[in-house]
């Protein structure tokens, strides 16, 4: 997954612009993250400490320093549960993430306390504590979905943003 890769800097000074003219602190912002594409069809690697599975409810459960690896993202957490979609059992259909949650592309990190991912959607939900760090620059809030598909996110709650004057 390729969920940071074209964000820029100028997506965070156009954000941060927009919150100058409307308030420090708003509560919600749409977010643009120019031509960011997923392929969801790549392989999910999963590396964990121990793996408990269920097969009455169709679950997997990763704990222990989870990481998570699909393309070039990374995802770490203390503990993954693996959802299988229900049709066929071989697909997963839904990552949630617990734990101090991670997702890593280059130099640029979201972090919260929990993330569910869903393969088939292509999109992203994190909750709880959100922080997009890009370089110096930083946009917080306690919620953030990003659509892999088109590009876009969305953070809500209390959204803050932190330009560093002068980084590119």
């Amino acid at each position: 997954m390729q969920l940071f890769k074209s964000i820029s800097i100028s997506a965070f000074v156009a954000v941060g612009l927009t919150f100058f003219h409307a308030s420090a602190f708003a509560q919600g912002a749409q977010i643009a993250f120019g031509g960011l594409k997923h392929d969801s069809s790549q392989p999910v690697e999963i590396t964990s400490d121990q793996l408990s599975v269920d097969q009455s409810t169709g679950k997997a459960i990763f704990s222990g320093d989870v990481l998570i690896g699909q393309g070039s993202l990374r995802l770490t957490a203390t503990t993954v549960e693996v959802i299988y979609d229900t049709k066929d059992t071989s697909q997963i259909s839904q990552l949630v993430a617990t734990g101090g949650v991670t997702f890593v592309n280059g130099g640029e990190a979201i972090e919260a306390k929990q993330a569910v991912y869903d393969i088939k959607s292509a999109s992203v939900t994190l909750t709880g504590d959100v922080i997009l760090t890009q370089g110096q620059n930083a946009l917080s809030g306690q919620r953030m979905v990003v659509d892999l598909a088109t590009g876009t996110g969305q953070i809500e709650g209390r959204v803050k943003t932190i330009l560093q004057p002068g980084t590119q």
